[in-house]
């Protein structure tokens, strides 16, 4: 097991993605490359395309690859860009999906980064796509007080979101803010003392990174588009840690599950409609795992199968 990330309900989603001989698969968050290796390993005769906003995460992804040279590509582009990405590797169509929209275990634990709360020296940043010149440093530092405020409430569902965006804005008109910890501080600040916890600065680092990554923006339209690029009896499975980012699949999931949506009364269905997927269900991960990996608690798995074009 690569020491990079260690891949979330790695069982559950070979189970779910059914692999067939021959089957085209994607993955569009690489990661370390975890649950790329499962599914290569699974079945000698499948073939996948990965990308990865994440250079080193493409890296080791592509040694911990290596014994399946010939059956895979990993590009350097946002999954969202998965038109181009077919295209270039002259697919058409797939047989199955895998997104797992988590941070990596690496991208919070490494310093450099500058993605969490806990590591207080680390250097504000939360890019995942390390290339692009839009950090984190830009929001705090550049976002008007409401724009802030609407971030951490929209996204990091925060309570106290006015009178942290206050505090920024107020300490940053003395200096800029530069640290992960100058930024806990100031949040934990805004949060009212009796609502102190080690952790309460965690929702708004989390709407701070969606922001710099474009996480939810287009999210739905993606995953409607790989449904239509899926062939008939091709298996979608998507991974969400955070209930926004879940009721977007949830929600986009449920409506290509829909079919007829004629008043009753009509005697024939004038809509047109019909259902283009079967929901195979929504898992957790097992006591296990949570037991062996905290970072898998807050981990959903939803799986469909498409059953019409």
């Amino acid at each position: 097991m690569s020491a990079y990330h260690r891949p979330i309900m790695e069982d559950e989603v070979v189970e779910g993605l059914a692999l067939k001989d021959g089957g085209i698969y994607f993955d569009g968050t690489a990661g370390g490359g975890g649950h790329s290796f499962a599914i290569l390993n699974s079945n000698p005769k499948v073939k996948l395309v990965a990308t990865d906003k994440d250079t080193e995460a493409i890296e080791e992804a592509t040694k911990r690859l290596s014994p399946f040279q010939g059956r895979f590509t990993i590009r350097h582009s946002d999954f969202k860009n998965y038109a181009n990405v077919f295209s270039e590797a002259g697919i058409e169509k797939i047989d199955g999906f895998l997104l797992d929209l988590g941070i990596s275990s690496h991208q919070i634990d490494d310093e450099k980064r500058g993605f969490a709360y806990r590591l207080k020296n680390a250097p504000l940043d939360m890019r995942m796509d390390t290339d692009s010149p839009f950090s984190a440093k830009d929001v705090v530092n550049g976002y008007s007080e409401e724009a802030l405020k609407k971030i951490l409430k929209e996204y990091g569902e925060e309570r106290f979101a006015g009178a942290i965006a206050k505090k920024i804005v107020s300490y940053r008109a003395k200096k800029p803010i530069e640290t992960c910890g100058e930024l806990e501080a100031l949040v934990r600040e805004g949060i009212p003392p009796k609502f102190r916890t080690p952790a309460c600065a965690r929702q708004s680092f989390q709407a701070i990174r969606i922001e710099v990554n474009g996480e939810l923006n287009g999210l739905g339209e993606c995953v409607r588009g790989l449904v239509d690029r899926l062939r008939v009896g091709g298996r979608g499975c998507v991974l969400t840690f955070h209930s926004l980012e879940d009721r977007i699949v949830k929600q986009t999931f449920k409506d290509l599950a829909t079919g007829c949506t004629c008043p009753k009364e009509l005697p024939v269905c004038v809509c047109g409609r019909k259902e283009r997927v079967r929901l195979l269900g929504r898992y957790t991960a097992s006591e296990r795992e949570i037991k062996e990996n905290s970072r898998s608690k807050s981990a959903k798995l939803r799986v469909i199968e498409k059953i019409s074009e």
